[in-house]
C-alpha cells in the first residue's frame, strides 16, 4: 500500500467494502428478486465507482509494464460484473423482462470468455515457469530433465504424450474450465432467484360470465310558462309544455372481479402486488414465431385483455424459447404461452422434454392459433410428439373456456385454416393446450385483417377467456398445493 498513489488507495478503500456489501446484496437479491428495491441504492453505486475504476485503468494502461498491463485487465473485469449485475438489477426492477433475459443470457456469455482469457493467461504464465526451473536445474545438474511429471501445468506430463503436447494442454485446461463454469451456474440456477419468475396479479374472483345490464334513465325537462302579447309584431313559436326525454344506456357492468380466490380486486389467488398478466410467445426453428408479435399484434391483445377484466397487465409482450421455461420455478412459471406462425415448426427432443415438463408438472398451458394450413399440420404434429398418450378433440362452445368472463355466440375466426372449431388437448379435465385453427392474432393485429367488428372484438374475448383461464387454472393448482 505505501508504493501506492493517493487516489489508487482512496480507490481501494472505497472498493473493498464495498464488495463485500455488493456480494451480499448479490445474493440475497437472488433468494428475493421480488424486492430488488431494497437492494437498488447499493446497486447503483456500482455506476459512479466503476466510472472511477475505468479512469484508473486510463492512467494506468499507459505504462509499458506488464504488470500495468494485468492489473488494468483485472480492474476492467471487476467493473465488468459491477455493470453486468447492475443494469440486470435495473431491468428486472422496471420490468423489462426481454431486456434482463437477453443481458442475463449474453453477460453470462461474456463472463465465460473473459474466465477463458483468465484461464489462458495464467496456464500459459504457469507453463512458462516449469519449462523454466526445468531448464535451470538441467544446467545445473548437467543431467537429464526427470520425467513422469503429473502436474497439469506441465506441458511434458506423462499423460499429454510425446506429441502436440501445448494443444493437448490447452485442450485439456478448456474441457475443465467448461465443465467448472456449467457446474456453477447449475450450482447458482437452484437459488430461487437465478430462477426467472412470472407473478400473476394478486386478487379473487369467480369463474362466472360477466353480466350486461340495461338502465332507462328518465330525464324530466322542468315545465316553463310564457306570457305572450298577442299585439305584438313579433312571431314566436310556443314551446311544448312538457317534455320527457327517455335514454336507455347498455353497458358491460363488472358484476364481480375477473379471476379466481377471495382476495380484493381482480386477480388471482397465488399473486403480488407487483404482478401482472404477461403475453409470452414461444419461440421456435424452421418458421416465422414472431407474425404479429408485440407492437400492433400481440400488445393489442393484452392491453384489451386488462380493459376488459380490469387486471393489471405488463407494458410489452415477451418471448421465449422453449429452453428457456427450465428457468421458470413451479410456483413462479407463466400460466399460458401463446404460439402462432406460417411456416414450419421444428422444435429438438430437449426441447419437447422441457414442454412436456411445462404443460404437466408445471400445470402450464400453450395457446396457438393457425397461420395457415402448414402451419396447422406442424403444430398439431409437434404437439402429438409432446404429448402421445392425448389425442386432440374439439372443444364445445358450452366448454367453460367459452363461457367466463366472456359467453361465446359463435366461434370467432379470421380464415379457417385448420377448420372451422377449436382443438384442445386434455389432460385430468384441463385443457393444457387451447388451439385456434382461425389466425386469431390477425384479428388482434392493427386493422383486424379487415374482418367486420363483432368478429375482431369476439377474438378479443375469447383471448381473454383463453388467458384467464389458464391463469385460474393455475391458481387452482397452487390453492390445492398450499392445502396439501
Amino acid at each position: 500500500m505505501k508504493s501506492l498513489d493517493s487516489y489508487t488507495k482512496a480507490l481501494l478503500i472505497l472498493s473493498v467494502p464495498y464488495a463485500l456489501v455488493w456480494t451480499l446484496c448479490t445474493l440475497l437479491w437472488r433468494m428475493w428478486p421480488e424486492t430488488p428495491m431494497v437492494f437498488l441504492a447499493v446497486f447503483v453505486l456500482a455506476f459512479p465507482l466503476g466510472l472511477a475504476w475505468v479512469n484508473w485503468i486510463r492512467k494506468i494502461w499507459r505504462s509499458s509494464g506488464e504488470n500495468a498491463k494485468i492489473q488494468s485487465a483485472a480492474a476492467a473485469t471487476w467493473v465488468y460484473l459491477l455493470w453486468w449485475q447492475l443494469a440486470v438489477v435495473v431491468t428486472d426492477w422496471g420490468d423489462l423482462h426481454d431486456w434482463r433475459s437477453s443481458i442475463a443470457l449474453y453477460g453470462t456469455g461474456g463472463l465465460f470468455l473473459i474466465g477463458l482469457g483468465w484461464l489462458i493467461w495464467w496456464l500459459e504464465r504457469s507453463s512458462r515457469r516449469i519449462e523454466i526451473r526445468r531448464m535451470e536445474a538441467v544446467a545445473q545438474t548437467e543431467s537429464q530433465a526427470p520425467k513422469g511429471s503429473w502436474n497439469p501445468l506441465d506441458p511434458e506430463a506423462w499423460y499429454y504424450g510425446r506429441g502436440s503436447q501445448k494443444l493437448k494442454q490447452s485442450l485439456v485446461g478448456f474441457s475443465t474450465y467448461a465443465l467448472l463454469f456449467w457446474l456453477i451456474g447449475l450450482m447458482l440456477s437452484q437459488v430461487r432467484g437465478c430462477h426467472e419468475v412470472y407473478e400473476m396479479p394478486a386478487g379473487g374472483g369467480q369463474q362466472k360470465q360477466l353480466a350486461v345490464k340495461q338502465t332507462v334513465q328518465i330525464q324530466k325537462v322542468i315545465r316553463k310558462k310564457f306570457i305572450i302579447n298577442p299585439l305584438s309584431a313579433i312571431k314566436f313559436n310556443v314551446p311544448p309544455i312538457d317534455e320527457v326525454k327517455l335514454q336507455l344506456d347498455q353497458a358491460t357492468e363488472h358484476a364481480y372481479a375477473v379471476g379466481y380466490g377471495e382476495g380484493t380486486g381482480a386477480g388471482y389467488a397465488g399473486g403480488t402486488k407487483f404482478g401482472k398478466v404477461r403475453l409470452i410467445r414461444i419461440e421456435y426453428d424452421g418458421g416465422d414465431w414472431a407474425l404479429n408479435h408485440g407492437v400492433g399484434g400481440d400488445l393489442n391483445m393484452l392491453f384489451e385483455y386488462g380493459i376488459l377484466t380490469q387486471q393489471k397487465v405488463a407494458e410489452q409482450t415477451e418471448s421465449r424459447r422453449i429452453s428457456q421455461l427450465a428457468a421458470f420455478p413451479p410456483d413462479k412459471s407463466p400460466p399460458v404461452l401463446f404460439m402462432t406462425g406460417q411456416g414450419s415448426v421444428s422444435i429438438s427432443n430437449s426441447e419437447t422434454k422441457v414442454l412436456r415438463d411445462y404443460l404437466l408438472n408445471k400445470h402450464g398451458m400453450v395457446f396457438a392459433s393457425a397461420g395457415t394450413a402448414h402451419f396447422h399440420n406442424q403444430f398439431v404434429a409437434m404437439m402429438n410428439h409432446v404429448l402421445p398418450e392425448v389425442r386432440p378433440v374439439p372443444i364445445p362452445m358450452d366448454d367453460i373456456i367459452h363461457r367466463a368472463p366472456f359467453a361465446m355466440g359463435k366461434f370467432p375466426y379470421v380464415v379457417p385454416h385448420g377448420g372451422k372449431e377449436p382443438l384442445g388437448w386434455n389432460v385430468d379435465g384441463r385443457w393444457v393446450c387451447y388451439y385456434h385453427p382461425g389466425d386469431i392474432s390477425d384479428a388482434w393485429a392493427d386493422g383486424h385483417a379487415g374482418i367486420p367488428s363483432d368478429v375482431y372484438n369476439g377474438c378479443y374475448q375469447l383471448g381473454a377467456n383463453v388467458i384467464n383461464y389458464g391463469h385460474t387454472e393455475y391458481a387452482k393448482w397452487l390453492m390445492s398445493k398450499g392445502k396439501k
